[in-house]
This record gives C-alpha cells, sequence and structure tokens, in this order.
C-alpha cells in the first residue's frame, strides 16, 4: 500500500475576471462625480436692494461681454437692511477674482439727459456686471445702486478739474477738443474745502499729448447767450453738450510749446470760454472810448472778428482809458509794430457816411496789423481815427480815368461780385483837367481779379431801367449806394497784365463796361414792340441785344442795330435767320404766351459752319421750318390734305412716335403726298402690313341698334390734326419698313386695327 502515488495539491483561487467590469464602473463613476464637482462652480450671494429684473435662471453675470456666472436663486433677505438676496453661480475661473473690493451692480436699459446706457439689454435682457477688486477673498457682496465710475487703471490721461459750480456736468458727460469728444467725466464730489466741486476726467490715450501745462479748461454746458446793443452773441459746444453738458479744452496759440501735464496738479474749470481767456492778452490805449463795452464789443479785421474787449480801465481826469483786449491766437503774428487800433463809429457827414456797419453791432475797434516781419509788440496807442490809405502797401494799384467823380471818395469801396476788394486811395484831375483821376488799391489777395480785360464802371447810387418787359432796379451793395463805390468784371481771367501802374477807363454804369461783341443790322417789316434792350435769343440763352430801332431811309422797313456778345462766329454767318418771336392765339395754335409778358424778342438761327461772315440780315417773316432730323421717312397717299399739317404729331397707340414734316401734291396731281418722319426708336414699329389714318376731328357712328358712338383720337388730334398707324400680328404684318416707302392714309380707322397689339421691341432692339 505505501507503494501508492501520493496526488500533489494547491488550494483554488477565489479571483474571477467577471469582477473587471465592476472596477471599471467605479473607476467612470468616480471620474464624472470629481467632474461634476470640479465644473459646478462657485457659490456666492449677493445683496441687492430690489429684486426687480433679476429672473432665476435668465440673468446673467458678465464681464467684457462675456457670462462668467447667473442667478440661481433669488430670496428676500432678513437681515437688517431687507432687500433681497441672489444665489449667483460663478465660473471656477472667477474664483480669484471674488474679493472683498469686487463689485457688483444691476445693468438695465437707462435713458437720462446724459444718453442711453443699457440698450443691449433690450434684446438679452437685464445682466449683472461686475468690476474686479481686490483685498481677501470673499463669498457675500452688497450690490451698487448704479455703475460704479470708471477706474483709475483705465488707459488714458486722469485729470482733475477744479469748479465753483458743477453746472449740468455729470457722469458719462463729453469732454471736447476743437468740438470732438476725446474724453469723459468720471465723477464729481464736493472738495474738502467743503467749496469747490472736483471733477474727474479722462482723456483717452490718443489725444492725452493735447493736454500741455498751460492748457485752459472750461465749461461748454448748454447754450451762452450775450445780448446787448451791441448785437446778440449765441455759443455752444455741440448739440451734446446742450442736454448732458461737457467740457472743452484748448490750449492758448502762444503757449503751444508748454510741456506736458502733471496729472497730479489739478486745473481749473473756467464757467465759460470768456472766462478761460483763451487769447493773447493785449493792452491798447484809447483817447475816444465811447460807445465801447466790456465783454461785448469786437475787435475786427476786414469784417471778421477777431478779438474781444475784455475789461476797460478809464483814467483818473477822463482823458483816456486803457483796453484789454482778447486778441484770436491767429492774430499772433500781426501784433508787431506798425500796428494800429482805432475806434469805428458811425459819422455822416456832407462826404458821405462812414462807419455804417456800427450802426448794426455797434461801435468796435478795428485793427491793421503791420509788417509781419516786425518786432513783436503787446502794447498800442490807439488812433483818433482810421489811418491814411498806405500807397506803398502790397496789392495792385490802378489809375482810373472818368468824366465825372460822381458820389465817389477816399475809402469807397471797390467790389468785384459785391465783395470787398479793395477801395480809393485818391482822386485828382487830369493834366488838361478834362477828366478825373481816380486811385484804386486792389488787396493782395485779389489781385489776380485784375487784367488787361478788366472793365471798371461807378456802382454808386440805384441804376433803374424800364420798358416793356419791365423794371429793372440795380444797386451794388447798401454801402456803395449811399458812399459811393466802383465795381469791376474780368471776361477773360486768362488775360495778360499791362504796365507796373495800369490805366483804366471808368464807365458809367456796367452796361456801359462790359459792351462788347460784333454789331450786325437786321431789316424786319416792322417794328411792334421792338425797343432799345430787346434780346436776341438762341434756344432760349440770350446771344446779343438790340441797341438801336429806326426806319429805313424809303419808309418801307425797320432797321434794327444789334450786338452779337455770344457765339459771335457762329450767329454773324450769312446764312443765319433770323426772325421775330410774338404771341401766337388762336382756336388752331397758341404759342409764345409769355411775350404777352416780356415783350417780343428775336431769335436766330446760326448758320452752317464754314459760311462767310456777314454784317446785314433781312428777317423772316415767321419762324423757318425746323429741319427734319434723323428717322424713318416715310410717304402718306391721301386724296385730300384735310386738316393734316407740318408739324402734327404721327402716334401709335396713343404715343408720339413721329411728326409731319412736309405735303406736296402727287406728280399727277390726283393725289396729296404727306412725308411723315418717324423718331429713330420707334422705327421697328412700322412694318409693311401697318395702316395709317388721320385722327383729325370726330368720328360719329350712329345705329338703331347700338345707338350714336363718338370717336376720336385726343384733344390735341380734335383741334390741330394728326395721323396715326397700327401694325398687326403674324404673318400680316409684314417686313420692317424701309425709309422712302409709301402707304395710303385713310380717312379713319377700322375696328379690327385698333385691336392690333403685335409684340414689337422698340429702342435699339430688332
Amino acid at each position: 500500500m505505501s507503494d501508492l502515488p501520493v496526488a500533489d495539491t494547491r488550494p483554488s483561487s477565489n479571483w474571477s475576471a467577471i469582477w473587471v467590469l465592476p472596477l471599471i464602473a467605479l473607476l467612470i463613476g468616480a471620474w464624472l462625480a470629481w467632474q461634476a464637482y470640479a465644473e459646478r462652480g462657485i457659490q456666492i450671494q449677493l445683496h441687492f436692494e430690489s429684486g426687480e429684473g433679476i429672473e432665476v435662471g435668465k440673468t446673467q453675470v458678465v464681464y467684457k461681454g462675456m457670462s462668467i456666472g447667473a442667478v440661481r436663486d433669488l430670496a428676500l433677505d432678513d437681515g437688517p437692511a431687507g432687500g433681497v438676496v441672489a444665489t449667483l453661480q460663478m465660473n471656477r475661473e472667477t474664483e480669484a477674482y471674488l474679493r472683498e473690493n469686487t463689485r457688483f451692480w444691476l445693468v438695465r436699459p437707462s435713458v437720462t439727459l446724459a444718453g442711453i446706457s443699457g440698450l443691449e439689454t433690450l434684446v438679452s435682457g437685464n445682466y449683472i456686471g461686475v468690476s474686479p477688486g481686490d483685498g481677501e477673498p470673499a463669498r457675500e457682496f452688497t450690490a451698487l445702486a448704479e455703475e460704479p465710475p470708471l477706474s483709475d487703471r483705465t488707459p488714458g490721461l486722469h485729470l482733475t478739474l477744479k469748479a465753483d459750480r458743477l453746472g449740468s456736468l455729470s457722469r458719462g458727460s463729453p469732454v471736447f477738443y476743437k468740438q470732438i469728444q476725446v474724453g469723459q467725466v468720471k465723477q464729481y464730489l464736493l472738495g474738502e474745502d467743503q467749496r469747490t466741486i472736483e471733477v474727474k476726467i479722462v482723456v483717452e490715450p490718443a489725444y492725452a499729448s493735447l493736454v500741455r501745462k498751460h492748457t485752459r479748461f472750461w465749461n461748454a454746458s448748454g447754450i451762452t447767450v450775450d445780448a446787448g446793443l451791441s448785437g446778440l452773441k449765441i455759443r455752444t459746444e455741440s448739440l451734446s453738450s446742450i442736454v448732458a453738458g461737457g467740457i472743452a479744452f484748448a490750449t492758448p496759440e502762444h503757449r503751444k510749446d508748454s510741456p506736458p501735464t502733471d496729472p497730479v496738479f489739478p486745473f481749473r474749470l473756467y464757467e465759460d470760454f470768456e472766462a478761460a481767456q483763451t487769447g493773447i492778452k493785449t493792452l491798447v490805449r484809447l483817447t475816444d472810448f465811447e460807445g465801447l463795452q466790456a465783454g461785448r464789443t469786437p475787435v475786427m479785421y476786414k469784417g471778421m472778428q477777431v478779438g474781444t474787449l475784455k475789461t476797460l480801465g478809464v483814467d483818473p481826469d477822463l482823458a483816456g482809458a486803457t483796453a484789454e483786449l482778447t486778441m484770436d491766437p491767429m492774430m499772433e503774428g500781426s501784433l508787431v509794430e506798425g500796428t494800429d487800433f482805432w475806434v469805428v463809429k458811425p459819422s455822416v457827414s456832407l462826404a458821405g457816411i462812414n462807419g455804417l456797419e456800427a450802426l448794426v453791432k455797434g461801435n468796435f475797434i478795428a485793427i491793421r496789423p503791420g509788417e509781419r516781419d516786425a518786432p513783436s509788440k503787446r502794447d498800442f496807442d490807439a488812433r483818433t481815427k482810421a489811418p491814411p490809405l498806405d500807397i506803398r502797401a502790397p496789392g495792385k494799384h490802378l489809375v482810373l480815368l472818368t468824366d465825372s467823380l460822381g458820389s465817389l471818395d477816399v475809402g469807397s469801396p471797390v467790389l468785384h461780385r459785391q465783395i470787398r476788394v479793395g477801395s480809393v486811395q485818391s482822386y485828382q484831375f487830369s493834366r488838361d483837367q478834362q477828366r478825373v483821376v481816380v486811385g484804386v488799391h486792389i488787396e493782395p489777395p485779389y489781385e489776380s481779379l485784375v487784367n488787361s480785360s478788366t472793365r471798371f464802371w461807378n456802382a454808386s447810387g440805384v441804376s433803374v431801367s424800364g420798358g416793356l418787359s419791365g423794371i429793372e432796379v440795380r444797386s451794388e451793395s447798401l454801402q456803395s449806394l449811399l458812399a459811393g463805390g466802383i465795381a469791376f468784371e474780368t471776361p477773360d481771367p486768362l488775360a495778360g497784365e499791362g504796365r507796373r501802374v495800369e490805366r483804366y477807363t471808368l464807365h458809367r454804369d456796367r452796361d456801359a463796361a462790359l459792351r462788347q461783341g460784333e454789331p450786325i443790322s437786321i431789316r424786319v417789316a416792322r417794328g411792334d414792340g421792338l425797343s432799345v434792350g430787346t434780346p436776341i435769343r438762341f434756344r432760349g440763352i440770350e446771344v446779343g441785344k438790340v441797341e438801336s430801332v429806326a426806319l429805313t431811309e424809303d419808309l418801307q422797313a425797320v432797321t434794327l442795330g444789334v450786338r452779337i456778345s455770344e457765339a459771335v462766329e457762329a450767329v454773324t454767318r450769312a446764312d443765319s435767320q433770323f426772325w421775330v418771336v410774338r404771341p401766337e392765339l388762336g382756336l388752331m395754335r397758341t404759342a409764345n404766351l409769355d411775350t404777352l409778358v416780356t415783350g417780343p424778342y428775336l431769335e436766330v438761327r446760326p448758320g452752317k459752319p464754314g459760311a462767310t461772315a456777314a454784317k446785314d440780315f433781312t428777317g423772316l417773316a415767321q419762324a423757318p421750318v425746323e429741319p427734319e432730323g434723323e428717322g424713318l421717312r416715310l410717304t402718306l397717299s391721301a386724296a385730300r390734305l384735310g386738316s393734316i399739317k407740318v408739324g402734327n404729331s404721327v402716334t401709335y397707340r396713343g404715343v408720339v412716335v413721329g411728326r409731319v414734316v412736309g405735303h406736296a401734291l402727287g406728280p399727277n396731281g390726283d393725289r396729296v403726298l404727306i412725308r411723315a418722319l418717324i423718331e429713330p426708336a420707334y422705327a421697328t414699329l412700322v412694318h409693311t402690313g401697318s395702316r395709317f389714318w388721320e385722327t383729325s376731328g370726330i368720328g360719329v357712328d350712329i345705329s338703331l341698334l347700338k345707338g350714336a358712338r363718338l370717336r376720336t383720337e385726343s384733344l390735341e388730334s380734335l383741334i390741330e390734326g394728326g395721323i396715326a398707324f397700327a401694325t398687326p400680328e403674324g404673318d400680316q404684318m409684314g417686313n420692317r419698313a424701309l425709309s422712302g416707302q409709301t402707304f395710303a392714309l385713310f380717312r379713319e380707322a377700322r375696328d379690327e386695327w385698333l385691336d392690333w397689339a403685335p409684340k414689337i421691341r422698340v429702342g435699339n432692339g430688332e
């Protein structure tokens, strides 16, 4: 028995492959649980005074346009302050920004005088805004009632302005530079001294360099109105500043090289532009200061205000005064030695009226700058009256010869298109004492307006001319009406110049000065309504005028002396045609009704190029027939002419497509051949199958069964006559008509013709 083999045994294993699946499921569940925990975000508590506009699950927390959280719950606040508590679920990435100085507020649409804010919430709904802060980590916050002011960390130049009062400024009010918004008001608060207002502003980085050490800021809110005897002055920076307030700033011209500003030091906010004193301070000692008012009297240069009288200090002996002027920075180069100041006020004398403009704007101070390369100067002694004209002054000096001075005087204006461009310097008799020599000065900017073709005339007083066509009253300007003046025109701007001191004739009026052109004569049968000044026209444009009207030596006709001023070469060709246009009144034709008011005139048809020139013409008894022009020329054969005449319309379906251009008897005298011209655009409508008929008068059809029927093409064809045609459809249409083709002209249309309506492309189409 001991020889039996012994079995080799080992304990069985309790592990089975079936346990792998539960382990994998356990790991996946743990990973999902960790993901849910990591992504669930951070819950914080936010206290609001009211829950109005906040919706659970809808109201988002937005930072720089991105949603970083949402409201998950809303409950009443049991604390002493009351209100509501909103539970916010914030993204996990915001944990580093949730600190005790972080600020939250509810953004909703708001409309105020300062503008419209929160407009995007009209689409997306109210949301909670956030501004990250510093401090210890926190999970409970109190919402602000409104959006906080811009942070000092906002890019730009941050400044403090001190003002005596706030005016209409508010948060968000614009900051302007030359009426361009370059910044805004961040906030305002009462100063430490309890008497001033501190206004915090930020200027955008792109414009920060505009603020210098000597920059002046002023309140540009609303409208500034300054009214008095000297006039009404209204100033505003922009429309938005009228409503919402605003601040403007500028750096005086003579301070442009001022160093950059230091934001630590505050600026003064002046009450208005005048108080900011952005101009150049100039002192002028006056012996005549009548009518001057501090803050209102302007300083004028050639009609443009270049400064203001700021203060006026009268001397103790009342013999003079010292005026402090605020001059526009653009005049800095003109404030030099040799600059003249004087007071302008209206004065009346036998020589005329001086200072007429002061009657409207009040007495003012005038300035005449000295040489720009002279030494700079800031204090002056005013002259007692306007300085005499300097013959050596830059500009053009002219000599005008005239038979009579009229009301001209030294200082009388020289006008071009009613703009003053110079003045009269002097006047005296010529050497033979037969004429008057007038010295004239043209100011430098206008020298190029005068050349050898310039014509001058005396523009003093009022010029009145009248006739059958009406009465014309002409005056160059109010100033020349009262004080005299000279006007001029330059027909050829490219003409050359004459001698150094040019001589011209001073004509008595404009017509005499500008009279030019080619004189011709026209013989007409009668002169009814024609007079000196009757125009000669071509296509409505005046090309000349009648200068004389006289009977011929045989008393059988009238000779018109005419001066052609426009298109002279074309109008004076030998084959040019002239005729008198008068009103036509009648049943068959009414035309030229405007001549009932303006009187008759002469019309001209210029001759053909290449014709020889002529000076004597014979007027036509009536207007010539117009040339036929381009188009499809057809001949219509009729038994009688009827009421057809040249000029009648040719219509297709009531639309005018051509006209009658002529008519004559046939070769055998048994027919009338009428020539018609179809406009090129409508030539495709005429085919060999087309039918033409007269549209003159009224067609009447009477039937016992159908009654009476009246038929006419149009009121025009009823009175004047006309021709109409129709084209059949299909094979009856035939081929396109050719120029010169002949068609029969029927007395009236058949009913089936009126129903024809083929589709034919008009214009350039085939």
